[in-house]
C-alpha cells in the first residue's frame, strides 16, 4: 500500500465543503470583499456562499496597530454604521506633520499638507475592533 492509501484506510476520507466564493484573510479587506460579494449578490436575487478563512483564532486576532480611518468604505458598505454600533467612536480633532532634526521638531502649516494628510472627518480607530 502507499501512504496515502494507508492513511485513508487509517482515518478515511477527508472532509469537503464546497463554497462559490473563498476570501483568504479576515482583516478590512477580505471581510468588506467578503461583504460586498454577498450584497451583490443579494441585490440580484442570488443567493453566494462566502467563506473567509483566517488563520487566527478570531477575526482581527493579527491586527495590532490603530489607524485613522476615513468613513467612506464603511458608509458605501453600511449606510447606517453608526445606528449598529460600528466602533468609530473618536473623531480626529487635530493633525499635526512634523520634520524632525536632531534637536528640533518643526510643525508643517495645515495649508501646506496635501489632501491624504488632512484628517478631518475621519475616526481614530482600533482595527482589531473594526474589523
Amino acid at each position: 500500500m502507499t501512504q496515502t492509501q494507508d492513511l485513508l484506510a487509517q482515518y478515511g476520507p477527508r472532509e469537503a465543503m464546497e463554497y462559490d466564493v473563498v476570501v483568504v484573510g479576515g482583516g478590512p479587506a477580505g471581510l468588506s470583499a467578503a461583504i460586498r460579494i454577498k450584497q451583490l449578490a443579494a441585490g440580484t436575487g442570488k443567493e453566494v456562499s462566502v467563506c473567509v478563512l483566517e488563520k487566527g483564532g478570531e477575526v482581527g486576532a493579527h491586527i495590532l496597530s490603530g489607524a485613522v480611518m476615513d468613513p467612506r468604505a464603511i458608509t458605501e458598505l453600511f449606510p447606517d454604521w453608526k445606528e449598529l454600533g460600528a466602533p468609530l467612536n473618536t473623531p480626529v480633532s487635530e493633525d499635526r506633520f512634523l520634520f524632525l532634526s536632531a534637536s528640533k521638531a518643526y510643525k508643517t502649516p495645515s495649508w501646506l499638507l496635501p489632501a491624504c494628510f488632512q484628517n478631518h472627518g475621519n475616526y481614530v480607530i482600533s482595527l482589531a475592533n473594526v474589523a
